[in-house]
C-alpha cells in the first residue's frame, strides 16, 4: 500500500516571467495527472516575497482538495509576481506534510533560482535561511527535493538540498 504526502511549492517570483511560468504550469499539470492515478495525496501552494512584512502563499491545491476545474483554473493563474524568499514557505509546507499520516512526506520545490528578496534577504543570508528551513524540514520527517531551471545552481543547490535532492533541468 501507498503511504505518500506531497507538496509542491511553485516559485512565482518576478524572475518566472515567461517561458519558465509556461514550464512549471505544464509540469503542475502533469503532475496533478500522474498522482491522480496513483491516488496520491498532494497540495500545491505558490510562493513570493516582498521583504520579511510580505512573505506570500498561494493556495492552488490543499490536500483534501479535488483535482477540478477550481484547481485547473488556479494552475492556470499562477504569474510571476515579486521576489524569492525561500526560507518562510518551506517552513509553512513542512508543518504541513508533518502533520501528514502518510509513511513518505515529499517537499518539492519548483524554481528558477537562489532565493533572493528587495531587503537583506540576499546571498549568503538568503541561502542560509532557506538551508535553515531545509534542515528543520528533514529533522520533522519530511524529504525536500529541488527541481530547477537555473544552470547556476550547482553553485549553491547542493548546499541547500544535499547533493543528490535536486536536478537542473
Amino acid at each position: 500500500e501507498r503511504s505518500l504526502a506531497a507538496v509542491f511549492l511553485v516559485d512565482m517570483s518576478g524572475s518566472t516571467e515567461g517561458w519558465i511560468n509556461d514550464a512549471e504550469r505544464e509540469a503542475l499539470v502533469l503532475l496533478c495527472e500522474a498522482l491522480e492515478m496513483l491516488d496520491d495525496r498532494y497540495a500545491i501552494w505558490g510562493f513570493s516575497g516582498w521583504t520579511r512584512t510580505r512573505c506570500d502563499l498561494y493556495r492552488i491545491k490543499e490536500f483534501d482538495d479535488p483535482y477540478d476545474a477550481a484547481v485547473q483554473a488556479r494552475i492556470a493563474a499562477i504569474k510571476p509576481r515579486d521576489y524569492t524568499r525561500m526560507g518562510p514557505p518551506i517552513r509553512h509546507a513542512a508543518r504541513l506534510l508533518a502533520a501528514s499520516a502518510a509513511k513518505v512526506r515529499l517537499l518539492i520545490v519548483i524554481s528558477d533560482g537562489r532565493p533572493e528578496d528587495y531587503d537583506e534577504y540576499k546571498g549568503d543570508y538568503a541561502v542560509e535561511d532557506t538551508r535553515h528551513a531545509l534542515i528543520e524540514a528533514q529533522l520533522a520527517g519530511v524529504h525536500p527535493f529541488c527541481v530547477t531551471v537555473d544552470r547556476g545552481a550547482r553553485d549553491y543547490a547542493a548546499h541547500l538540498f544535499g547533493a543528490v535532492n535536486y536536478i537542473v533541468i
